[in-house]
């Protein structure tokens, strides 16, 4: 019988297994809930996940100095570029030790900036995501183009949005990172140039302005020369940089929870729309009640159930079941909306018109029917509120729609 060789986990089911929830005090763990209709498919889609690292506030260094500060010197009659590198642990050991650079031909390299990230410190007065396992506080991106609105000609439609396509990340660790650096020259008047273009361009953001730009700051500047007897000329200057920062990680437990991805809501708007009630629900689903009485506006009939009807509506009936009037209330005071010259509709025979017939919304949201009262006073329609069913008195200030039919 053969056996099964085990299967290695991935990265990413290691970098979970290592995740540990908090626990409350010896109990049981607190259960994380994921809703998984918030998740959305990202396969297809051409935005990057948004993170910044330390090589990317590293490189923001060499950015700066070869797109904007562009230093230069003067050597036997020519301009010639300072180059700019990193300075990985076998090159610093070797300028700490000659106190000058050498290519791999023993060439000492002049002019030259050499830079190397020597500390990160958190900055904990800035940004605060509780826990870094479970990410809550995030920030939100908008996407300029979403491939839902592809299709649609929004010049032609009613009640209808473009859909926003929103990315959710992180919220940034903030850090302050030091970077030593060291400009090397052959005379002391290329090093003046090359210290006093760096020192105009310290306290400003260095970085990619497509990208991501940190705010530099240099304190001082060291300068150092020495010339020695059969030794080569030591012209160098060297300066730390404080570079502001932040750090959006793309690790495992840095994802949020159903949150990388969302879209708006693509509004409708319906306006009011009568159902009818339960006869005539009843009559229109052709079920036993149905049998007990049916009024002559049941239209949902065939055969001879509708030839016995009557003829349909008059003039009358069809104005007030098309009537829907909405006006704002010409006068609120406490607990009372006033609409002035303004009529309840006469009700045909077989219409009912009850409380239940008008709608009141106060700033935007309806009262419910129990806590106001729908009345003709003389000319006009006054709607009085019972403050003790909504929780509050509705005040001057306060705006009231009234729909329902009226003129």
């Amino acid at each position: 019988m053969a056996v099964r060789k085990p299967v290695p986990k991935a990265q990413s089911e290691l970098s979970q297994d290592s995740i540990t929830a908090y626990t409350n005090r010896g109990k049981s763990r607190i259960k994380i809930e994921r809703n998984r209709a918030e998740n959305r498919k990202v396969t297809s889609d051409d935005v990057k996940q948004f993170s910044i690292g330390l090589r990317d506030i590293d490189e923001t260094i060499v950015y700066y100095f070869n797109n904007v500060i562009k230093p230069s010197v003067l050597q036997n009659g020519t301009r010639k570029n300072v180059p700019i590198i990193y300075g990985s642990p076998e090159r610093w050991a070797a300028v700490q030790k000659d106190g000058f650079y050498r290519d791999k031909n023993g060439k000492i390299q002049a002019p030259l900036i050499m830079y190397k990230r020597d500390s990160l410190e958190k900055n904990r007065s800035l940004g605060n995501k509780l826990d870094a396992n479970n990410p809550i506080n995030f920030g939100i991106f908008e996407k300029k183009f979403s491939m839902k609105n592809v299709y649609d000609r929004f010049s032609i439609l009613n009640s209808r949005d473009r859909v926003k396509e929103y990315y959710g990340v992180i919220i940034p660790d903030y850090v302050n990172i030091t970077y030593s650096c060291i400009i090397f020259t052959d005379y002391v008047e290329q090093m003046n140039k090359i210290v006093e273009s760096v020192n105009f361009a310290a306290d400003s953001y260095w970085g990619d302005p497509e990208r991501f730009k940190f705010r530099a700051m240099i304190d001082n500047f060291t300068t150092v020369t020495e010339l020695n007897q059969g030794e080569d000329r030591k012209v160098r200057t060297e300066f730390q940089i404080n570079m502001l920062g932040h750090i959006v990680s793309d690790s495992i437990n840095a994802q949020l929870n159903g949150l990388n991805k969302f879209y708006s809501k693509s509004a409708i708007s319906f306006k009011i729309e009568t159902a009818g009630d339960i006869e005539t629900l009843n009559a229109r689903a052709d079920t036993p009640e149905a049998d007990t009485g049916r009024r002559f506006f049941d239209t949902a009939l065939v055969g001879a159930q509708k030839d016995a009807l009557p003829p349909g509506m008059n003039n009358e009936e069809i104005a007030f079941v098309a009537l829907n009037t909405a006006a704002l209330a010409d006068t609120v005071s406490t607990n009372l909306a006033t609409y002035n010259n303004k009529t309840i509709a006469a009700t045909p025979a077989g219409f009912t018109l009850t409380q239940s017939s008008f709608q009141v919304y106060i700033n935007g949201i309806i009262a419910p029917e129990n806590a106001r009262t729908v009345t003709q006073v003389d000319s006009d329609i006054t709607v009085t509120f019972n403050a003790g069913i909504l929780g509050y008195n509705v005040d001057s200030d306060d705006q009231v729609l009234l729909v329902g039919k009226y003129s």
